[in-house]
């Protein structure tokens, strides 16, 4: 499963709830008819739900899920992560990825010095960052192209502008 999001809060009385999508294009997720919810990403326990409405409202964007009837549901589905299986997603162009891709691929400078492997990325507003781990060392490095300068998904790794003192 992918992770796209996560449910943030209730909105309204009849079952919509906010999302936070992770990412920078959720109006990609208007072609999928439905939506996997967990409280655990790890638990790879995944409860199906039809998407009924899925919409930007003013700086957030609102869903309504199939079975999310009322407030009350809705709170119980609030912190939910929003996932769906890779066959579900649409494409990416070139030089899109999705976060799932990048976690786990190695890090190296145009040196050729290993800076460590991804482990997660931050959404700042401004652009995405790179949580970079060697050890217990932690980088974050921008994901912009004046510091990322390719990405190889099938070989696993990326190469970077950045010293390795930095």
């Amino acid at each position: 499963m992918i992770v796209l999001g996560r449910v943030v809060a209730p909105y309204g009385l009849r079952g919509w709830v906010k999302v936070r999508p992770l990412g920078d294009d959720p109006e990609a997720w208007l072609g999928m008819p439905q939506w996997w919810l967990s409280t655990d990403v790890e638990n790879n326990v995944w409860q199906p739900y039809p998407v009924e409405h899925f919409r930007h409202h003013g700086a957030a964007w609102i869903a309504k899920l199939g079975g999310i009837d009322d407030r009350a549901a809705a709170e119980r589905v609030d912190g939910f992560f929003v996932a769906a299986p890779r066959d579900a997603l649409p494409r990416t162009e070139r030089d899109e990825y999705y976060w799932a891709d990048l976690i786990g691929l190695a890090v190296t400078n145009e040196q050729g010095e290993a800076l460590g492997k991804v482990d997660s990325l931050i959404e700042t507003g401004a652009h995405q960052v790179l949580v970079v781990k060697d050890g217990d060392a932690e980088r974050l490095l921008p994901f912009v192209s004046q510091v990322v300068k390719s990405v190889d998904v099938g070989n696993g790794c990326i190469r970077v502008e950045w010293e390795k003192d930095w």
